[in-house]
C-alpha cells in the first residue's frame, strides 16, 4: 500500500492501525481512565456533582404532593421528571465547567498540552467522564425514583428512544458549553460560584420545581433560551401521561422542536468551544 498517512496499512496480509491513530487511542484511553478515576477519588465533586440531585430527589420529592392544577397527575411525577435532566446537567455542565477552570487556573492543561499526548486525547477524557458519570446518575435518579416515589418507567419503545436522545443531546450541548463557559471563570477558587449560580437559576425558571406554564412570562422567555428548559420537556413526554401535555404552553410535547433546540445548542456549544478555549490560565506563566 501506499501514503504513510493511511489510516490502514497492509503487511503480510494483515491489516494494521495506522500508528498516528494508535497513538491517539492510546492516549484517549488513557486519559480517560485518569478522568474517571480523579473524579470518583475527589469526595466534593462526588457529593456536589453527582449526589447532590439525588439529594434533591429524595428530600424535595418527600414534601411535594397533590397534583398539577388541571391535571390528574401527581406533583412528584412532573418533579422527579425534572430532576433527571438537571442531574445530567450537573453532571455535564457543573462539574465539567468547575474541572476544566481548576485544571486551566493550576496550570495542568498548560503542561498537558506542552506532552507529547495529542491534545485531541483531552477533549475524549472530559467526553467519556460525562457519558459515564450522566449514565450513572440517571440510572440511581431513575433508580431511586422508582423504588421510593412509584415513578412509572417509559411503557413504549418510543418512550425510551425519546430518554435516549433526550439526554444524549442534553449533556452533548452542557458538556460543550461548559468547555466554552470555562473561559469565564477567572480563577479555581471563584469556579463552583460562578457556575453554580446560573445553574441554580436555570432549576427554577426552567419547569423543574414548578410546573412551566405558571411561571411568569418574562421567565419562561429566558429560560427558553437555554437547554435545561428542553431537556425538562422532553423528559415530561417521556414520563408523564399523554394527558399533560394540554397545560404546556404549546399544548402538546413539541418533540420535534425539543431536539431542534437541543441539536443547535449542540452547534452553538461547539462553536463557542473554538472560540473561546485556552489553554494557559491568566495566571498561569
Amino acid at each position: 500500500m501506499s501514503a504513510p498517512n493511511a489510516a490502514l496499512t497492509q503487511e503480510s496480509g494483515a491489516v494494521v492501525l495506522d500508528p498516528a491513530r494508535s497513538i491517539v487511542w492510546r492516549a484517549a484511553v488513557s486519559r480517560s481512565s485518569v478522568e474517571l478515576k480523579s473524579f470518583f477519588r475527589n469526595r466534593q465533586s462526588l457529593v456536589f456533582t453527582l449526589l447532590l440531585p439525588v439529594v434533591l430527589l429524595v428530600v424535595l420529592g418527600s414534601i411535594f404532593s397533590g397534583t398539577v392544577p388541571g391535571t390528574h397527575t401527581d406533583f412528584k411525577q412532573m418533579f422527579i421528571a425534572g430532576i433527571i435532566g438537571c442531574g445530567v446537567m450537573s453532571v455535564s455542565f457543573n462539574g465539567l465547567a468547575i474541572s476544566v477552570a481548576i485544571e486551566r487556573d493550576t496550570g495542568m492543561i498548560r503542561r498537558l498540552a506542552s506532552s507529547p499526548m495529542p491534545k485531541s486525547a483531552y477533549f475524549i477524557g472530559k467526553v467519556v467522564r460525562v457519558a459515564v458519570t450522566g449514565t450513572l446518575e440517571t440510572l440511581l435518579l431513575l433508580a431511586v425514583a422508582v423504588v421510593a416515589f412509584g415513578l412509572p418507567l417509559p411503557s413504549t419503545t418510543a418512550r425510551w428512544e425519546t430518554l435516549v436522545w433526550v439526554l444524549l443531546l442534553g449533556a452533548v450541548a452542557c458538556t460543550l458549553l461548559a468547555v466554552a463557559f470555562s473561559s469565564v471563570i477567572p480563577n479555581a477558587r471563584s469556579a463552583s460560584a460562578i457556575v453554580t449560580l446560573p445553574f441554580l437559576v436555570l432549576q427554577f425558571i426552567s419547569g423543574v420545581f414548578f410546573p412551566y406554564s405558571q411561571l411568569p412570562a418574562w421567565m419562561q422567555t429566558v429560560a427558553a433560551l437555554f437547554p435545561l428548559k428542553w431537556m425538562t420537556q422532553g423528559l415530561r413526554s417521556v414520563f408523564l401521561p399523554n394527558d399533560f401535555a394540554r397545560v404546556e404552553p404549546a399544548g402538546v410535547w413539541e418533540l420535534d422542536r425539543v431536539a431542534l433546540v437541543l441539536a443547535a445548542w449542540c452547534l452553538a456549544g461547539l462553536a463557542l468551544s473554538f472560540l473561546t478555549f485556552r489553554w494557559r490560565g491568566p495566571n498561569v506563566r
